[in-house]
């Protein structure tokens, strides 16, 4: 694995780190429409690379304070490009200016309402305006807006909706006792680069000790994308390091106690590393990252990659003084074919998922498969010219000798009929307990501390998580805004029930022409006359020159989304907008504290262009539909490898095949008993068993022949094989990633059940089983 690490580095210089940890990249394209994927990918990536830290305390003070240390720290850090702490001086009436051109065209609901109701009276309306004690909301001036109609719509933009106000030049938002101070600092690159998560949160623990030493009673809550990238690369970084080290530690204990000498260990390590490099190359040349769940699993590749020096090693041992190496290569070359052709058949399944970490562990498999095998006829032979020093283990051939008769004792005659009948009452409760899960949460865990503090900073904040949202789309602005206004409604009826919270949408702040029309016909009826008008204001007691530019502004202009993305209060929801070319255009809307996911969907349902999309379902949904299929595709798997095995063996092709079907069968059973719900991974899992498993039943079936005068010695080869890749592949099941979890343990139980089973390739012959 140092080799690989080396290859690579070498290969790709000191650029950015080729370790690939956005959980997005490793996702295949589920939604529907093709600009919900960029949707997805906006919402992941717009505010993916910043900190969101969020301070608390029971004292005002000392939170606000606090605040100003963590930003003044921060910001002083080259890690990071800007820090928001201290909000910058701003005008906010001079920010809303921009919308006076507009007021005649905007009107809420209940102006509306009132509005076309008999009998409105602007007298009256005018006098409640007048007569509120204070302003509410942003305070548009009474002069600019006398109805107070521009001021109502306002009051209900998103800006005005978020627990989080400006006090003392910091976001603050107050919960019962405690104070909280909002801090934002954004990254000077890419969340999912090794050297900035480095850097930043070296800075912002550097920041949070000098913060604690003074404010010992402020607490700090956190996330970001950051965090997420660093955990799951801490989390791979350890899987590789336990999975290589232990079971490199392992495979050189083993082949050292079978071989009993370092030249066969360190040419088996030789190949095998070939095969890494090639692999790691190859897979960073096609792909230009490489996957974490890649990563760790080509850490476990070790231990398959090695069976196939692990043959010819067995082959020059059993040779003694005759050893010749062509000849030794010749012996092995039809099962390491054979075996390397069924690895790549389980393999290539792998690349017909849609998953791109799927696919890039088969790319990394096969060619690293493919090139240990490659070293093995083309370096072991020059280099193990000399006959072993000293034969195989006797106690490893002894035992392996031991154990094939017992196992074909049993399959043999008539004791194979019971045997099968106790193997399938005890299987077939397993079978029965079996269910499944497609959770996407298998494929990457989070932390459970980071996705509490990301829960509290949104339940504090209300800033929304972006995994589910609307997607509008259409042909026009105009017509996505009108499909926008439709889909408020009911995200209003909503709120009202107390299912949602509130939502952000662009048609909030920008409405369509068609209602910036119907509400500019609506106050028309009182601008017709202005005498009426002015004399109503006048009475009010506004000034002439007041009530001269208000009836002055008449009629406006009508407000249009190209222009409002423009102004400086659009920029925190410019995201907000997509314009995908030939596709259309369309908005997303964000739904807040909702309490139930199916009237989310219900409330899109019906509605042209308007789609709820999550994420994690689609993807949970994509799990399920592979996961169905996965049966079909392992029997034709054994289907097909059972042809090339009826090809080269003809009538004995079942003895061949059937270690792999017991071994999955069993393991299935195993995994039901072990409560283990089955997932798309145990299914891949599975075809890698059939894969291995074949190699076994090749090894053995073809190397028989060439050690007769040493019983057991071949099979001592394959349980060599088999104990490297336990090891190796074993081990994934203590990984953090929950996939790699569910490949370990499967293969685990499949090479285990799988090499017991191995002997009914090839009966001994009743001489062996008497010698």
């Amino acid at each position: 694995m140092m080799v690989a690490c080396l290859g690579g580095r070498l290969l790709f210089g000191r650029g950015e780190s080729p370790i690939q940890t956005d959980l997005l990249a490793m996702l295949p394209p589920t939604e529907r429409h093709p600009m919900a994927e960029m949707a997805v990918d906006r919402l992941a990536h717009a505010n993916g690379d910043r900190m969101v830290l969020l301070l608390e305390s029971t004292d005002d003070e000392h939170a606000r304070a606090a605040a100003r240390l963590l930003g003044k720290q921060l910001g002083a850090d080259p890690a990071f490009s800007s820090v928001v702490a201290e909000l910058p001086d701003f005008d906010l009436e001079a920010m809303l200016a921009p919308y006076l051109a507009h007021r005649f065209q905007l009107l809420n609901d209940q102006d509306r309402a009132s509005l076309v109701r008999a009998g409105f009276d602007p007298a009256q309306a005018l006098a409640k305006r007048l007569n509120e004690p204070f302003l509410a909301g942003v305070g548009i001036r009474l002069q600019d807006d006398p109805f107070g109609w521009m001021q109502h719509w306002l009051d209900g933009a998103p800006w005005t909706r978020s627990p989080l106000m400006p006090e003392d030049d910091l976001l603050t938002a107050h919960r019962g006792d405690l104070t909280y101070v909002l801090v934002m600092a954004n990254l000077h690159g890419s969340s999912y680069d090794d050297g900035i998560q480095r850097a930043s949160l070296a800075a912002l623990e550097r920041a949070s000790i000098a913060m604690r030493q003074q404010f010992p009673d402020v607490t700090m809550s956190r996330t970001g994308a950051v965090f997420y990238a660093a955990a799951a690369r801490a989390g791979a970084e350890r899987d590789v390091h336990l999975v290589s080290v232990v079971s490199t530690a392992g495979i050189a204990l083993l082949l050292l106690w079978a071989f009993r000498s370092v030249r066969p260990l360190w040419v088996a390590f030789l190949s095998t590393a070939m095969g890494v490099v090639c692999a790691l190359t190859v897979t960073l040349l096609v792909f230009g990252q490489i996957h974490l769940l890649t990563l760790v699993f080509g850490a476990a590749l070790l231990g398959e990659a090695v069976d196939y020096s692990i043959q010819y090693l067995c082959a020059r041992s059993h040779a003694g003084a005759t050893w010749r190496p062509l000849d030794g290569l010749r012996q092995v070359r039809p099962a390491l074919w054979l075996a390397l052709a069924t690895s790549v058949l389980g393999y290539s399944l792998l690349a017909a998922m849609p998953f791109p970490a799927l696919r890039q562990m088969a790319c990394f498999a096969v060619v690293g498969m493919l090139a240990a095998c490659l070293s093995v006829f083309w370096l072991l032979p020059a280099l193990l010219q000399g006959p072993a020093r000293r034969p195989m283990s006797v106690s490893l051939v002894t035992l392996a000798h031991h154990l094939q008769r017992r196992v074909v004792a049993l399959t043999s005659g008539k004791r194979r009929g019971v045997l099968a009948l106790i193997l399938l009452v005890v299987a077939a409760p397993g079978w029965w307990r079996l269910g499944h899960d497609d959770d996407i949460h298998l494929l990457v865990s989070p932390p459970p501390e980071l996705q509490a503090q990301e829960s509290h900073i949104r339940d504090i904040t209300g800033l929304g998580n972006g995994s589910q949202f609307y997607l509008v789309h259409g042909l026009d602005e105009e017509q996505v805004l009108q499909r926008e206004e439709a889909l408020a409604v009911r995200l209003q009826a909503m709120v009202n029930q107390g299912a949602l919270e509130s939502w952000t949408g662009l048609a909030s702040m920008v409405p369509s022409l068609e209602r910036q029309r119907a509400d500019h016909a609506l106050l028309k009826p009182f601008f017709v006359d202005t005498g009426n008008l002015r004399t109503t204001l006048t009475g009010a007691g506004l000034k002439p020159g007041v009530v001269d530019a208000y009836l002055a502004a008449w009629p406006g202009t009508s407000l249009r989304l190209r222009d409002w993305l423009t102004w400086p209060i659009a920029v925190p929801f410019r995201d907000l907008w997509l314009d995908g070319g030939a596709e259309g255009v369309a908005s997303i809307v964000l739904p807040q504290g909702a309490t139930d996911v199916a009237l989310l969907g219900a409330a899109a349902d019906g509605l042209e262009g308007v789609e709820l999309v999550d994420k994690p379902a689609s993807v949970s949904d994509l799990f399920g539909r592979y996961r169905r299929l996965a049966s079909g595709w392992l029997l034709a798997a054994t289907a097909l490898v059972g042809l090339v095995f009826a090809w080269r063996y003809r009538r004995g092709a079942w003895r061949v095949l059937a270690p792999s079907v017991l071994g999955m069968g069993l393991s299935l059973s195993a995994l039901g008993y072990l409560g283990q719900p089955l997932t798309l991974f145990h299914w891949m899992a599975l075809m890698l068993v059939l894969g291995v498993g074949a190699n076994y039943a090749v090894f053995l079936r073809e190397g028989e022949p060439h050690v007769r005068h040493r019983p057991g010695a071949s099979f001592a080869g394959v349980l060599l094989s088999a104990l490297t890749a336990w090891l190796s592949f074993g081990l994934l099941s203590l990984s953090t990633l929950p996939a790699l979890q569910h490949f370990g343990i499967t293969l685990l139980l499949g090479i285990g059940f799988t090499v017991i089973c191995v002997p009914i390739a090839t009966p001994v012959t009743e001489h062996d089983t008497n010698a």
